[in-house]
């Protein structure tokens, strides 16, 4: 810490008659000045022990003394060090080796908020901020149980970034928590920012467009994921927490299905398995039937098209690919750009960029239509990250052999997924299944007292309901 202006270091003075030097050294800013002067200075010097045997002092100061409720002893030098960045304090007193190391974090946080990925209609508003203690006492509010359990280590040469693995004992399955206790403790890097690190290094079949683990900012997903049997992996300086395993079927699960009338949710969910079909399959499809199988297409319908494309100079997949890539450049600008403009960029470039590209006979008026419709579909799965990618990818295929190209590119896609894994389990299970269970909370949402076990792949402890 030398040259450093922003460590304080404390002379102090303990015990009328004997005087013992004493040394207080923390970080400006990092620690609670409050908490430094009125229960750490401030006790130390109007203390009036008039007389203490010289070995007591540190005994006497942490138990009678100083007035925090979180003081250690230690004299292990690195845990000393990275207590005064963390914004802890250290009491050093003379004569001794080891040090009083006080609790003292003070550092100034964001305030809790709704996750703006995450906004519902109906349900809890809180959502997870960047301190990790803040984090866990809004998960331990939710799940009042003596069998939640927390484990932490530290994560990164340079960062020391705290990670705490959240369980709850008894229905988490404890080979699951050995495999990723394993693959924490391999993780060899700098530095930790966030937890999305973490979940670059741990997760099953890195290079595939498809999560197989979930993260979110509600407390309240996270406690329903730890209730049927799942583990949440919180990083300090991170408002987004892990959840794992993950099966296909979460991404087109929403809290908010577990809040309303399970009818709706039913449909809900129903219209999301929809929209990933549309997300990944329409242009290919139209562009398949339009360029090879145009005998398909309804007479009526085909001269429609072809009247639309009249002047196009382009190809049918020039047209797709170009309008796909235009939505996400636009996309993306909103989602980049401050709020009060990206709204609007994204909304007037649209209309603009696709009515003058249709006068221009740049491209088609159908052509655009699908890529709206896509893109549309796509921004109801926001977990689905690869889907632009499968669109692509069927796009191309579909260009070169027709619906041919689209079938083995849906034959491929199942196959991939049915390969992947999260933790062992299998991510396409209970796709496709004729189990009344199973299905009672994947395609749809059956009612809460019908929901009587927990899913069977995550715990051996299923019963969630007595039923009847």
């Amino acid at each position: 810490f030398i040259n450093d202006i922003t460590i304080v270091y404390r002379d102090l003075l303990f015990g009328k008659a004997v005087g013992t030097k004493c040394m207080l050294i923390y970080i400006g800013g990092m620690a609670n000045s409050q908490i430094i002067n009125e229960n750490i200075i401030k006790p130390i010097l109007l203390s009036d022990i008039s007389y203490i045997n010289h070995r007591e002092i540190m005994n006497v100061l942490m138990r009678k003394v100083l007035l925090t409720g979180d003081n250690k002893k230690s004299d292990l030098v690195d845990d000393i060090i990275d207590g005064i960045i963390y914004g802890n304090a250290m009491l050093f007193i003379d004569g001794f080796a080891e040090v009083i190391y006080i609790n003292t974090i003070g550092w100034e946080t964001r305030s809790i908020s709704e996750p703006q990925a995450e906004t519902i209609v109906r349900g809890p508003r809180e959502g997870f901020t960047e301190s990790m203690n803040l984090n866990l006492s809004l998960l331990r509010r939710r799940l009042v149980n003596p069998n939640l359990k927390l484990r932490f280590m530290k994560i990164g040469k340079q960062t020391k970034t705290q990670v705490c693995v959240c369980y709850i004992e008894g229905i988490a399955k404890e080979p699951i928590l050995e495999e990723l206790m394993k693959r924490l403790s391999n993780i060899e890097i700098d530095g930790i920012l966030d937890s999305g690190y973490i979940e670059e290094m741990i997760k099953d079949a890195p290079y595939s467009p498809f999560r197989t683990i979930i993260n979110t900012e509600r407390p309240d997903v996270v406690a329903g994921k730890l209730l049927e049997g799942r583990f949440g992996v919180i990083c300090d300086g991170s408002p987004v927490v892990l959840t794992l395993p993950s099966i296909f079927v979460e991404v087109f699960q929403s809290n908010e299905d577990y809040y309303d009338n399970f009818l709706y949710s039913s449909f809900v969910r129903a219209l999301r398995w929809l929209c990933f079909f549309l997300g990944t399959s329409v242009p290919a499809i139209y562009v398949a039937i339009v360029t090879f199988h145009q005998e398909l297409i309804p007479t009526e319908l085909l001269i429609s098209i072809y009247t639309a494309r009249k002047g196009v100079p382009f190809p049918t997949i020039v047209e797709a690919m170009g309008m796909i890539i235009i939505f996400e450049i636009l996309k993306e600008a909103g989602l980049r750009m401050p709020k009060h403009v990206g709204q609007a960029v994204s909304i007037v470039g649209a209309l603009v960029l696709g009515d003058a590209a249709v006068n221009a006979k740049l491209v088609s008026a159908p052509i655009v239509i699908i890529t709206a419709i896509t893109g549309i579909a796509s921004i109801m799965l926001p977990q689905v990250l690869g889907i632009v990618e499968i669109r692509i990818i069927f796009l191309i295929l579909a260009s070169f052999l027709g619906l041919y190209g689209y079938i083995f590119g849906v034959m491929g896609l199942v196959l991939h997924m049915m390969s992947l894994r999260s933790f062992g389990i299998p991510y396409m299970i209970n796709v496709p299944s004729f189990s009344t269970q199973d299905i009672k909370d994947t395609v749809i949402r059956a009612p809460w007292w019908d929901m009587y076990l927990r899913p069977k792949m995550f715990t051996k402890n299923t019963k969630r309901i007595k039923k009847g």
